[in-house]
């Protein structure tokens, strides 16, 4: 505890003494490096402390992601003092800096007495408050122990995952995703399908970045979610490996080996992953008009999925010079998965009695096959943050799906109905260029510009076959098999500049971006759709300015009030705008709408901020208002199956605003070593306004969500952690939302010298993760509820070698490519 408590007192007196005191006496620079004593490895964010004959803190400062520092202090003599958290501390007597003077190399070697308090402080989430963006450096959470990047990002403030796998952040769904700061095959667009590819273990650190600055794609309303990969920096060979089995039937192993040099590091993490999902739905349909012959409609539906995925990701990165390097990677990722849903549908007439059931099953086999190549390019002109930055990428994407519907009818008689088979193949291939320059301006000042140019096609190719006949031969359906061509292109140029005035900061950006959206089909009979109102081919162009503003106060060294404001888009995505129905189920279906504009939303944030002892605090408010909003509305299409069943279509449109107002605040508490508490609640509205068809869609959608952890220290280095979420009802015009209960457990304990960890966690452990709504139209009423996948049970095993139980904070603060203003 005293070391924390000389540090504290240190960030104090040079937030209090950092001024000279003596504008009249000559300064002079020091400089010097700090590196870790037993390894080599530069040791960022070390303090650095001058302290005159009198004993007062005249200033100090902190080293840089290379381990350098550079001060400027009144010439004179002094003791200097150097000092990190869980390192011993070092001093110079007696030095007299009359003149520039560059210190000996100063290697601190770890404080073996404080190791306790590391560890604890990197299981314990930290929230680090920056111009832009809020970093979570998540610690050690057992709860995601066996589990995938995209489970993970459940437990970040902020951010919901729901059942299905929808991100959003502060309940909007529009959120966009990026790996390491830039777009990836890995992350998609808000959804974790993807990042199921990933395991947990693979995050250093999440950035919830809701007032992006210039240098980010100006997409996504609700703003970004950053995730930082690990990346080892200690001198060495290091790595570790994990092993997990589950119930419902999962297993998986995921490895990592990292190998540093001075002149190159080489990394890389492969994961296999087995998974077995069963989930369950029901929908209750009921038919208002009286012309319908079984106007009662329901559905029960188990669904058997099971998931296949390997992983790799290989990188290299070689320092040319001390400030310039060049990194190239490869990320590869194969999944099969295998899925059966039994559909079982019982219709009733307008007695209530049953008339008809059927049982419609689908055996669906999907295969993905990703991989991605990037080239990263950075050139440091100085040490004080005057650098180049260039990057290449291509992804491609390749996605094979085929479902075979097979029909009968139980009730009142057991017959074979016609069956579907269905083929979708899928290729998406995407190409990224970025330039990045930053230029420091005096001693706070920073300016800022770069391009991104982001070209994307996707091509899916859609057959629909079926039987005339049960047992028949299968014939192409011509109305709706077709071939699909989306085109994204996107680019854009940016400037921001960036000052410090005392205690006052400023960000301030523009962003112009050009994109062009073009849909082209190919079908042979694309008319027999029988929607003559949607485009079916279409191509669009449009440019966008997007000014940023971020200001932050700081009242004092702990305590801090943020602004914010920043213009985003929603471009509508390909599903969105295909207009081909799905044929996932026979009465509900899905079809993208490719009249569909791109909204635009402008957003404001007040952010406060403060740090006690053991507590803290964030807390903020926020308001968007959004033009052409997309919604997804129902409607009964006029059409029925060969059943008979009225089809029921859910389709997005544009609205004409929607406005969102909230507010959230989160806890971060420490009250003793074996103790840590986080908790967060977000409360929002959605104002609605705007028609389609003749009909009003205008609704107030009022909701919140609250999140709490609890991880406790017990005897025998035996671990136990509680998460829980509770997301509160919600609505829109047509449907109204219950709330939906989670609570997760977990317990691990160290083994083997604590080279080796035994997990044990329990997701969704009252099997209460379901989501459940009800539907009211004009024309019929739709009550549903969904469970994606039940109460799950985990064992992981984790042996770690010439590795840290927990990386140090330090590491936690790895650039990420993407400026640190």
């Amino acid at each position: 505890m005293k070391k924390y408590i000389s540090i504290l007192i240190i960030c104090i007196s040079l937030v209090s003494f950092g001024q000279n005191p003596n504008d009249d006496s000559k300064e002079v620079m020091i400089t010097g490096n700090i590196i870790e004593a037993s390894t080599g490895a530069p040791l960022e964010y070390a303090t650095v402390a001058f302290t005159d004959m009198q004993g007062k803190i005249v200033t100090g400062g902190i080293t840089d992601l290379e381990g350098k520092y550079a001060i400027k202090v009144p010439a004179g003599m002094y003791k200097v003092t150097f000092e990190f958290i869980g390192f011993s501390t070092k001093t110079l007597e007696n030095q007299n800096l009359t003149r520039d003077t560059t210190l000996p190399t100063i290697k601190l070697a770890e404080d073996l007495e404080s190791l306790d308090e590391i560890v604890i402080r990197a299981e314990t989430t930290e929230v680090v408050v920056r111009l832009d963006k809020k970093i979570y450096n998540i610690g050690k959470d057992l709860t995601t122990s066996g589990a995938n990047v995209g489970d993970a990002l459940s437990n970040v403030p902020s951010v919901t995952v729901d059942i299905d796998g929808t991100i959003a952040l502060r309940g909007n769904e529009n959120v966009r995703i990026l790996i390491n700061g830039k777009p990836s095959a890995i992350a998609g667009f808000g959804s974790t399908d993807a990042l199921r590819a990933l395991p947990a273990d693979a995050i250093d650190r999440v950035e919830v970045i809701t007032s992006p600055s210039a240098r980010y794609d100006a997409e996504g309303t609700a703003g970004i979610l950053n995730i930082i990969l690990r990346k080892e920096k200690t001198l060495g060979l290091n790595g570790s490996i994990q092993t997990n089995v589950g119930v419902p039937a999962s297993s998986s192993i995921n490895g990592n080996i990292n190998l540093r040099t001075d002149k190159f590091n080489i990394f890389n993490n492969t994961g296999w992953r087995y998974r077995e999902s069963p989930g369950k739905a029901y929908f209750k349909n009921q038919y208002l008009s009286s012309s319908i012959i079984n106007p009662l409609v329901i559905e029960n539906r188990d669904m058997d999925r099971i998931n296949r995925n390997f992983n790799t990701n290989l990188g290299i990165e070689y320092f040319i010079s001390d400030k310039t390097s060049v990194t190239a990677s490869a990320f590869f990722s194969h999944g099969n998965d295998d899925d059966e849903t039994i559909n079982k549908t019982d219709e009733f007439d307008a007695d209530s009695d049953l008339a008809i059931s059927r049982d419609r099953i689908e055996y669906e086999s999907e295969t993905d096959t990703n991989y991605q190549f990037a080239l990263n390019y950075i050139t440091k002109f100085d040490d004080n943050g005057h650098e180049l930055k260039a990057d290449l990428q291509y992804e491609s994407e390749n996605e094979e799906e085929t479902s075979l519907i097979n029909e009968y009818t139980t009730f009142p008689n057991q017959v074979e109905l016609p069956s579907e088979f269905i083929t979708t193949d899928e290729d998406q291939k995407e190409y990224l260029a970025q330039i990045d320059y930053v230029r420091p301006i005096g001693e706070n000042a920073q300016f800022e510009a770069g391009y991104r140019g982001n070209f994307k096609e996707t091509v899916t190719d859609y057959e629909l076959t079926e039987q005339m006949t049960a047992g028949g031969s299968f014939i192409r359906n011509d109305s709706l098999s077709n071939m699909f061509t989306y085109n994204e292109n996107v680019n854009a140029v940016y400037t921001q500049y960036g000052d410090k005035y005392g205690k006052f900061s400023v960000l301030l950006g523009l962003r112009l971006e050009h994109t062009q959206l073009k849909g082209e089909v190919d079908a042979e009979n694309v008319e027999a759709n029988g929607d003559d109102a949607l485009n079916i081919n279409f191509d669009k162009s449009y440019t966008g300015l997007f000014p940023t503003l971020n200001l932050t106060y700081e009242l004092n060294d702990r305590e801090s009030i943020t602004l914010g404001y920043n213009r985003r888009i929603n471009r509508p995505r390909g599903r969105w705008i295909n207009p081909f129905p799905s044929r996932s189920s026979e009465a509900n279906i899905f079809q993208g709408n490719p009249n569909l504009d791109p909204a635009f939303a402008s957003a404001f944030d007040l952010g406060y901020l403060k740090r006690w002892g053991k507590l803290t605090l964030t807390s903020s408010i926020y308001y968007q208002h959004e033009t052409d909003a997309f919604e997804r509305i129902q409607e009964d299409t006029g059409q029925e199956t060969s059943n008979g069943i009225p089809i029921i279509r859910t389709l997005p449109i544009n609205l004409s605003t929607n406005e969102r107002i909230g507010f959230e605040v989160g806890i971060l508490y420490n009250p003793a070593k074996w103790l840590r508490l986080n908790g967060s609640f977000n409360f929002f509205q959605f104002n609605t306004e705007g028609e389609f068809n003749g009909i009003d869609y205008g609704a107030k959608n009022t909701s919140y969500f609250a999140r709490g952890s609890a991880k406790v220290s017990l005897p025998y280095k035996i671990e136990w952690q509680t998460n829980a979420f509770y997301r509160g009802p919600s609505n829109n015009s047509q449907t109204e939302n219950d709330g939906i209960l989670s609570v997760d457990l977990a317990l691990s304990k160290d083994i083997l010298n604590d080279n080796a960890t035994v997990g044990f966690n329990v997701n969704d452990l009252f099997n209460s993760r379901k989501r459940s709504s009800i539907t009211n139209t004009d024309t019929f009423i739709s009550e549903s509820e969904y469970q994606w996948r039940q109460r799950s049970v985990n064992l992981s095993f984790t042996y770690r070698f010439n590795q840290k139980k927990e990386r140090r904070a330090q590491e936690n603060r790895e650039d990420d490519g993407e400026g640190e203003f």
